[in-house]
C-alpha cells in the first residue's frame, strides 16, 4: 500500500511545486512586466514613418475615433478627393515602415507619439500669422509642471500603481489589481443591477478609448483588448523602460481628458480647459494655488486664512473634474448634486489613505461645488478687418466640405494663404478713410461724375480685390471692403454692374466670329458663294463676305476686322426683347448721333452699340439651333409653331402659377377669398363669378353672406343672389370665360379652388396637376386668326433658347449664375454679375486665354509630425478657354478704355510707371419701374447704384474696384463708374511699385 502511495505523492509534490513556480513567475511578471517589456519592445522596434515628396502608397488612415475626427486624420482621404478635384495636388506625404503597417493592419491603433494639442494655423503670403490666434493652451508642458497634489489625487482615483518606481519596465496598460476589482464588480452587477461596476481601464487604455474607439466608448471585449494592446505598444516605443512613458501618460491624460461640452465653448478637453470652462479658473493661478498647497506627509499643517480656503476650493474643483470624466455630461450638465456628493466621498477617502492632509479635506468639504459661467474672452469682431480672413476661412470650409467653423478650427492644419496682409491693411484703411468726407476729398472722389459736394460717402460700400499671377496660378492678394458685416460684396452679391457686361458680350462676339472662321476658312470661294445664311444672321453673313473679299484670312485678322464692324449708337429704335418692346438710352448725347466700330463702342461704353451687337448674337444662336426657323415661322401650319406655342403656354402659365402660389401659400380659405378681392373694383357679376369659382361647394346661404360682405353697399336682394348663384356656377362657363367675367387671371381662380381641396399641396404638385389648365388658358393662342401674336410668342421662346446658349458661354468663362436675363439688356448689365467673377474673366484674358487656378490658398499642411502628414500645393495646370488671338484682341480693347475711353482718368497715374493698364468700367442703375396702359411709366424706384472697374496692371496684377449703394440711399447719388476708377487711381502709388518688373523688391511684396 505504501509502495503504491509514494509515486502519487511524488507526482502531487511535483505538480504543487510546478504550480508554485508558475504562480511565482506569473506574480513576478504581473508586478514587473519583464516578459511583456521584452515582447512589446521587440514588436515596437522598427515602427517609423518618413515624409517624402508626392503621394504615398504606404499609409493608413484611422477610423472615426473622436481624436482622429477632431484633428481631421480620419477625414484625410475625403479631404484629398475634394482638394484634388479643385486643382490641388499632394506635394508630400508620410510613408510608413513595414512594422508600422503590420501592426496597424493587424487592428491596432497607429503607434506613434500623439499630439495633445492641435488646431488651425493660418499664415499669410510671407508665412506670418494671419488672423486671430488659436484658443489659449491650458495644458501641462511636462510632468514636472503638474502640481504634486494633483498627481496624487489622480493616481489615487484612477491608477494608483502607475508611477511606482520599483518596477521600471511595468506595462502601464495593465493594472492587475484594478482589473480584478472591475471584473468582480461586473460579476456582482450581473446579479445586482444596483451594484456599481467601475471600469478596469488604466489611464493608458482610457486614452486609447476616448481618442480612437468609436464615440470614445468600449463597445465590446474585443475593443477592450485592442485598446490594451495599442496602449502597450505605444508605451514601449522607446524601449523596455517605461518610466518616462508612464509620466507622459499621466500628463497626456490631464491635457486631453474629455469633460463634456458647453454652449458657446464647444467640447472641453483637458483639466486646464475644464477648470476654465466649468469653474472660471485661470489655469496659471489654479496651478500656483495647487502647487503651494500643503501636501501629504508627516508634519503637514493647515494653511492660513483665505489662502487656505481658496486652495481647498480649487483642489475640490480639480478633483471633481477627475471624477466627472466617468460620465462628463451626466455629472457636469445634468446632475451636479451627484458630482458634489461623489467628490466629498473621495475627499474623505483621500484623507483616510494619507493622500491629502486632514485640514485640506475639512476645508474642501466646507466649500460648495458650484459651477460658474466660463470667463469667455470675446472681443468685438470687426468684419472689415477680418474680410480677407473670413474669405480664406470660407474657402477652406468649401474646399474641405466642412459644415462649420467649429470643425475647421480644430483640424491639425496649417493653411498657407496668398493674402498680402501688409497691403490688405493699407487698402482697408484707404477704403475706411474714403467713407469719410475728408478721406473722400483726399482720394479725389468728389467731382464730375463722382460724388457731389452734398453726398455722404459713409453710405457707400466700397470693395477692392487684387490678384497676382505667379507660376501658373492666380493668387488672391487683397480682398477688402468697408462693409462692417460678414457679407462679402465681391463674392456674395448679384449686382447690376452695368457696362462691365459689355466685356462678357465682347468676348462672346469674338468667340462666335472665331467659330465661324473655323467653319468657313477652309472653303474655296465657290463653296463660300453656295453658303446661304438667313437674312437676319448678320454675323454669319459678315464672316462669309469677309472671307470672300479679304486678302488676309487668318483668325487674328478677322477678329481685328470684327472689332471694326460698325453699329449705330442711335437710341430711337425700339427692340422686341424680353417678351416686350423695349427702348434704351446712351450715357452721352453724342453717342446717339454716331455710327461707330465695335472697338469705339467698347472704349466709350456705348449702350446702343452693344444692344444691337447682342441682337446679332441672339440671332446667330437662334439660326445655329434652327437653321430653318424663317421657313416655319412664316408658315402658320408648320408643326414647329404648334410645339413652340405649347412650350410658351406651359412656361408662361407656370410663371403665373408660381406667383399665385406665393401669394396664397399658407392662407386659410377665408383669408384667400379676402386676398383675391383686395385692390379690385368689385361688381356683383365679378364677385359672384369669383366666389362660385373658388368655392363651388358653398351653398346659397354661404354664397349670399359672402356677397353681402364683399359688397356691403350694393342692393342685393335674395332673388338676385339666387339667380347669380345658379347662373355663375363653375359648370356654366369654362375657365377662360370665368376669368374674363371675374377680371381675374383664370389660373388664379383654378389655383384657389385647388388649394381649397389640397391646402398642403407643394408648388411641384400644383405645377404637375395644372398641365391641362395651362394649355386651356392659352387655347386662344392656337387659333390661326392670331398669327402675329403667335409669332411674337414663338420668337420669345426662341430668344430664351438663344440666351440659354449665351449663358453657357458666359458660365464657361466664370459667370457665377445658372441663367441670364433673356433680354438684349443683358449686354449692358441687366443679367447681374459678381465683381469677383468679372476679375476671373480678366485673369483669363491676361493669361492669353487660359484659366489658371485661382485661390486664396497656396498650400495646406495636414497633420505635421504625425504618420498622417500630408501636404497639398495649388496646382498650376491651366485650361485653355479662349484662343490667344481672342485674348490679345480683348486685351487691346481694354487698354483702349484706359488710354482714351471711360477710364481715361487713370492714364495720368500710370504715366512714367512703365506699367500698361487696361480695364472695363460699368455703372449699375437698378430701378424698379411700374408701367400702366400704353407703356406709360407710373413709378420708378432706385433699388441700387454701383460703380465698377475691372482692371489689369501690367502682366501680373488684376482685380476690381466697386462702389455700391442700396436703397433707400441709392437714389441720393448720381456717380458713375468714374468713381471706382478714381478710387483705384488713389491707390496707384501703393500698388504700382508691385506691378513694375525688375528693380528692388517693394516693401509690400510677397515672398510666396
Amino acid at each position: 500500500m505504501r509502495r503504491r502511495l509514494w509515486p502519487r505523492l511524488l507526482i502531487l509534490a511535483l505538480l504543487a511545486g510546478g504550480a508554485y513556480v508558475l504562480g511565482a513567475v506569473v506574480a513576478e511578471e504581473l508586478a514587473t512586466s519583464r516578459l511583456q517589456a521584452r515582447y512589446f519592445a521587440a514588436r515596437a522596434k522598427g515602427v517609423a514613418f518618413a515624409v517624402q515628396p508626392g503621394p504615398s502608397d504606404r499609409i493608413r488612415f484611422p477610423e472615426d475615433g473622436p481624436y482622429d475626427v477632431r484633428f481631421g486624420y480620419s477625414r484625410l482621404p475625403q479631404f484629398t478627393e475634394l482638394l484634388e478635384a479643385r486643382g490641388f495636388r499632394r506635394e508630400h506625404q508620410a510613408r510608413w515602415s513595414d512594422r508600422m503597417l503590420e501592426l496597424t493592419d493587424s487592428g491596432l491603433f497607429a503607434p506613434y507619439r500623439e499630439k495633445t494639442h492641435a488646431g488651425l494655423d493660418l499664415l499669410d503670403c510671407n508665412d506670418e500669422p494671419f488672423g486671430p490666434p488659436r484658443l489659449p493652451r491650458r495644458d501641462y508642458a511636462s510632468f514636472g509642471a503638474v502640481p504634486p497634489l494633483l498627481v496624487s489625487a489622480l493616481l489615487f482615483v484612477e491608477n494608483r500603481d502607475l508611477l511606482d518606481p520599483e518596477f521600471p519596465m511595468r506595462n502601464p496598460a495593465l493594472d492587475v489589481r484594478r482589473f480584478a476589482r472591475a471584473a468582480m464588480d461586473q460579476g456582482m452587477h450581473f446579479f445586482n443591477e444596483k451594484h456599481d461596476a467601475a471600469g478596469g481601464s488604466t489611464l493608458a487604455t482610457q486614452i486609447e478609448k476616448y481618442r480612437h474607439s468609436r464615440a470614445g466608448r468600449t463597445g465590446s471585449p474585443r475593443e477592450k483588448i485592442r485598446q490594451m494592446a495599442s496602449a502597450s505598444i505605444r508605451a514601449y516605443l522607446d524601449g523596455p523602460d517605461t518610466v518616462a512613458a508612464r509620466q507622459r501618460i499621466l500628463v497626456d491624460y490631464l491635457n486631453t481628458v474629455p469633460l463634456s461640452a458647453r454652449a458657446g465653448i464647444g467640447e472641453i478637453n483637458g483639466l486646464g480647459n475644464g477648470m476654465w470652462a466649468w469653474y472660471g479658473r485661470d489655469f496659471d493661478e489654479a496651478n500656483r494655488l495647487l502647487a503651494s498647497a500643503v501636501g501629504p506627509g508627516p508634519g503637514a499643517g493647515q494653511a492660513e486664512g483665505e489662502q487656505g480656503q481658496l486652495q481647498a476650493r480649487v483642489f475640490k474643483e480639480a478633483l471633481s473634474l477627475i471624477i466627472a470624466q466617468r460620465g462628463p455630461s451626466h455629472f457636469l450638465r445634468r446632475n451636479t448634486e451627484a458630482l458634489a456628493a461623489l467628490t466629498d466621498s473621495h475627499l474623505r477617502l483621500l484623507a483616510a489613505a494619507g493622500a491629502i492632509p486632514p485640514w485640506l479635506r475639512d476645508a474642501a468639504l466646507a466649500q460648495p461645488l458650484k459651477l460658474s459661467p466660463a470667463a469667455l474672452d470675446r472681443p468685438e469682431i470687426s468684419f472689415v478687418a477680418r474680410k480677407a480672413i473670413s474669405g480664406v476661412r470660407s474657402d477652406l470650409l468649401r474646399y474641405l466640405g466642412l459644415g462649420s467653423s467649429y470643425e475647421l478650427d480644430r483640424l491639425d492644419l496649417t493653411a498657407h494663404s496668398t493674402i498680402n496682409t501688409a497691403l490688405q491693411r493699407v487698402v482697408t484703411d484707404a477704403l475706411l478713410a474714403a467713407g469719410t468726407r475728408d478721406g473722400a476729398h483726399a482720394a479725389g472722389l468728389y467731382g464730375h461724375n463722382l460724388l457731389r459736394e452734398g453726398d455722404d460717402p459713409g453710405k457707400l460700400a466700397m470693395s477692392f480685390t487684387l490678384y497676382e499671377r505667379v507660376a501658373g496660378a492666380n493668387l488672391l492678394r487683397v480682398q477688402a471692403d468697408n462693409l462692417d458685416l460678414p457679407f462679402d460684396l465681391n463674392r456674395g452679391a448679384r449686382l447690376n454692374l452695368g457696362s462691365t457686361a459689355k466685356l462678357r458680350t465682347l468676348v462672346t462676339y469674338l468667340e462666335i466670329i472665331s467659330e465661324l472662321h473655323e467653319q468657313y476658312a477652309g472653303m474655296s470661294a465657290a463653296q463660300l458663294r453656295e453658303v446661304r445664311p438667313a437674312p437676319l444672321d448678320a454675323l454669319r453673313l459678315w464672316v462669309v463676305n469677309y472671307l470672300l473679299t479679304a486678302s488676309d484670312k487668318s483668325r487674328r485678322a478677322i477678329l481685328e476686322a470684327a472689332m471694326q464692324r460698325r453699329y449705330s449708337g442711335g437710341a430711337g429704335e425700339a427692340f422686341f426683347t424680353g417678351g416686350g418692346l423695349q427702348t434704351f438710352t446712351n450715357f452721352e448725347r453724342w453717342e446717339s448721333l454716331k455710327i461707330m466700330p465695335v472697338e469705339e463702342g467698347f472704349k466709350h461704353s456705348v449702350n446702343l452699340v452693344f444692344i444691337r451687337l447682342m441682337r446679332d448674337i441672339v440671332r446667330y444662336e437662334t439660326y445655329r439651333l434652327h437653321p430653318d426657323a424663317d421657313e416655319w415661322l412664316n408658315n402658320p401650319d408648320a408643326p414647329q409653331r404648334h410645339a413652340y406655342l405649347v412650350r410658351f403656354a406651359d412656361k408662361e402659365g407656370s410663371d403665373y402659377l408660381r406667383a399665385f402660389y406665393l401669394k396664397y401659400q399658407g392662407k386659410t380659405q377665408a383669408e384667400a377669398a379676402r386676398r383675391v378681392q383686395e385692390g379690385r373694383t368689385l361688381t356683383p357679376l365679378r364677385l359672384a363669378v369669383t366666389l362660385r369659382s373658388i368655392d363651388p361647394d358653398a351653398d346659397l346661404a354661404q354664397f349670399s353672406k359672402a356677397m353681402r360682405a364683399g359688397l356691403p353697399h350694393a342692393p342685393l336682394t335674395d332673388d338676385m343672389l339666387a339667380k347669380m348663384y345658379r347662373k355663375y356656377g363653375q359648370d356654366k362657363f369654362n375657365l377662360n370665360d370665368r376669368g374674363y367675367l371675374a377680371h381675374v387671371h383664370p389660373l388664379e381662380l383654378w389655383l384657389l379652388d385647388y388649394l381649397r381641396q389640397r391646402p398642403d399641396a407643394s408648388l411641384d404638385e400644383v405645377l404637375r396637376d395644372s398641365t391641362a389648365q395651362r394649355q386651356e388658358v392659352y387655347a386662344w393662342l392656337f387659333k390661326t386668326r392670331h398669327p402675329g401674336g403667335q409669332t411674337r410668342r414663338i420668337r420669345s421662346q426662341l430668344e430664351r433658347q438663344a440666351f440659354g446658349e449665351i449663358a453657357r458661354r458666359w458660365q464657361r468663362l466664370g459667370y457665377p449664375f445658372s441663367a441670364i436675363t433673356a433680354s438684349y439688356a443683358s449686354a449692358i448689365g441687366a443679367a447681374g454679375d459678381r465683381p469677383a467673377a468679372l476679375a476671373e474673366l480678366v485673369g483669363i484674358i491676361l493669361a492669353n486665354g487660359v484659366r489658371q487656378p485661382a485661390s486664396a490658398l497656396r498650400s495646406l499642411d495636414f497633420a505635421a509630425g504625425t504618420p498622417y502628414e500630408t501636404g497639398f500645393g495649388l496646382g498650376t495646370q491651366g485650361t485653355r478657354l479662349l484662343s490667344e488671338d481672342i485674348a490679345d484682341v480683348v486685351r487691346a480693347a481694354m487698354i483702349g478704355v484706359v488710354d482714351s475711353g471711360t477710364a481715361g482718368s487713370l492714364k495720368a497715374a500710370m504715366s512714367g510707371s512703365g506699367v500698361v493698364a487696361g480695364g472695363k468700367t460699368g455703372t449699375g442703375d437698378h430701378r424698379f419701374e411700374v408701367y400702366g396702359p400704353g407703356g406709360r411709366l407710373i413709378s420708378s424706384r432706385v433699388v441700387s447704384r454701383s460703380a465698377t472697374f475691372v482692371f489689369f496692371l501690367g502682366d501680373r496684377y488684376f482685380g476690381n474696384v466697386t462702389a455700391y449703394a442700396h436703397e433707400p440711399y441709392a437714389a441720393r447719388y448720381a456717380f458713375t463708374s468714374a468713381l471706382s476708377v478714381q478710387l483705384l487711381k488713389s491707390l496707384a502709388p501703393t500698388i504700382l511699385p508691385l506691378a513694375r518688373d525688375g528693380g528692388t523688391r517693394p516693401a509690400l511684396a510677397c515672398r510666396h
